[in-house]
């Protein structure tokens, strides 16, 4: 069964990132499976109003203030007539938001459920439970995701974290991981490796070390003990991803491995602590930083490297360590949240969040290729059966069947319950009711206080979308074409048989191929 869907965060592309690579990847696959998808993000620089994307996937891009690491300003009920719009305009069955943090996610769950529609929300992060902000975040989860049909988390660890962050019930939490397009992380050795593509004409990435890295071999011999190891780091430069350890484990490196050269890569308010430690160690000669990269040129720069190095304090997942064994790099990383879930153990060596502990880990990767214990030229042909896209999809759309009856609970919830009744499992989890009695029940058991607010939150939303209702009248609202799709079967790259488009996605069109290069 088709379904017409709209994904929304406050985090897309031209932003770099987890979650951005996720929202579009999932849409593709999701609209070559014969579903109608439309992203909802809010304006970056240069890109405003409505944009089309590969495959036909259209990206409104609303026009809202941003405060913060392009989280939009919490404006709570003044999107709701946009998102009215937009909904009605595209004929919307099921909203899937994405971000614990995104401000635009919270409030369209919100509102959707509100206008009736079936409401999904992937949890991408993990948070704690002692300071300040994720109080206040984890209670502002809990107020959205009290009132959503089902979640998705992308590692059970962030499945853990984020039940007991917004008392969820299990059953209503399922976990699928990212993936990635294993074609466009292929080492340079690789046999389906394209020269025109990723050879001599890779783009040209800024250094500003005046030396730069050379580039390393396709790891088709072995590494000599005086052959030069390139250790790449690709990251946000934020505190959260381990770059304050990262600065303090760097000169230890270079002093112990005189034959080790960093590339880092990436952007952010650490960048000017990075360019001071090489300033007071002198390691201009061995650590190149490129400043901010496309998602587009992250493979041509570690394809460049032996090893990744990934120090983050917490992760729910880590894409970007799938992204480094394709490509055919070693990974160094912290065991922390739900890193440990993502490669098998040959692919890793693993430290603790502390400064020495990398050091010693780093040591052991380098000896470990030294001595060619490690076949790193494997990597990517495991990890293209490991992650796929298209299973991700086909794994969606099953949430997206279970919440709209196509799937019986037995079926999505599974057979064992303990013993409970179906009538019992339906109080606990399952397809939310819409009844505004039921809703005020949900909001007002999220506490003494914050009960009370977030009912009256939701009492005024109503009557917003009642008076939207009579002052601007759903036929006012002019409904968009869909995008036209070819007649043949959908493509499915898992190998099953894929399933037939709904009749009003049939129609031919010459520009099938149009695409936004912007």
């Amino acid at each position: 069964m088709p379904y017409n869907i709209a994904m929304i965060s406050d985090y897309f592309f031209p932003q770099p990132g987890g979650v951005e690579s996720h929202v579009y990847q999932l849409s593709s696959k999701l609209i070559d499976r014969g579903h109608k998808v439309v992203i909802i993000t809010h304006a970056y620089e240069g890109r405003t109003g409505v944009r089309y994307l590969t495959n036909g996937l259209k990206v409104y891009h609303v026009p809202f203030f941003v405060v913060y690491r392009e989280t939009t300003f919490p404006t709570l009920f003044s999107f709701f007539p946009m998102f009215r719009n937009l909904i009605i305009r595209e004929d919307i069955e099921i909203v899937h938001a994405h971000g614990s943090l995104s401000n635009l996610c919270h409030e369209a769950i919100l509102h959707a459920r509100t206008m009736g529609l079936r409401t999904v929300f992937t949890d991408h992060s993990l948070f704690g439970f002692a300071d300040t902000a994720s109080i206040f975040a984890n209670k502002l989860l809990k107020f959205t995701l009290s009132d959503v049909d089902h979640a998705i988390c992308v590692s059970h660890t962030c499945k853990e974290n984020t039940v007991l962050r917004a008392s969820l019930d299990p059953l209503m939490v399922s976990v699928i991981p990212n993936a990635l397009v294993a074609e466009n992380f292929r080492p340079l050795n690789h046999p389906s490796t394209v020269s025109s593509r990723h050879g001599d004409n890779a783009p040209k990435l800024p250094i500003s070390s005046s030396r730069k890295t050379p580039k390393s071999s396709s790891h088709a011999r072995p590494i000599g003990p005086n052959d030069p190891i390139t250790i790449v780091v690709i990251s946000r430069l934020f505190y959260n991803k381990g770059i304050d350890l990262l600065i303090a484990a760097i000169p230890l490196i270079c002093a112990s491995y005189p034959n080790v050269r960093f590339l880092i890569a990436g952007s952010g308010p650490k960048a000017i602590d990075l360019e001071q430690m090489l300033e007071r160690n002198v390691l201009h000669d061995r650590v190149s930083l490129l400043g901010p990269i496309r998602h587009e040129q992250v493979r041509d720069v570690m394809v460049r490297g032996n090893i990744y190095l990934h120090p983050s304090l917490t992760e729910a997942f880590g894409t970007v360590l799938v992204e480094a064994a394709s490509c055919g790099l070693y990974v160094v990383c912290t065991r922390v949240g739900g890193i440990p879930e993502v490669l098998p153990q040959h692919m890793t060596t693993f430290a603790k969040p502390e400064e020495d502990d990398l050091v010693r880990a780093t040591g052991e990767a380098i000896a470990a290729l030294r001595a060619n214990r490690i076949r790193t030229e494997r990597f990517h042909d495991e990890v293209k059966v490991m992650y796929s896209w298209a299973d991700i999809a086909r794994r969606t759309e099953r949430v997206y069947d279970g919440i709209s009856g196509v799937l019986s609970e037995e079926e999505f919830y599974g057979h064992g319950y303990g013993g409970e009744t179906r009538s019992a499992v339906r109080g606990r989890a399952g397809v939310q009711s819409f009844a505004l009695i039921d809703r005020l029940k949900r909001y007002y058991g999220c506490g003494i206080w914050a009960g009370k607010l977030f009912c009256l939150c939701m009492v005024v939303d109503y009557l917003i979308w009642m008076f939207l209702e009579l002052w601007w009248p759903r036929s006012s609202i002019d409904v968009a074409k869909n995008w036209p799709k070819k007649p043949d079967r959908v493509r499915d790259e898992g190998g099953g048989a894929g399933r037939k488009k709904s009749a009003k996605n049939r129609e031919r069109d010459n520009n099938w191929d149009h695409s936004d290069g912007g």
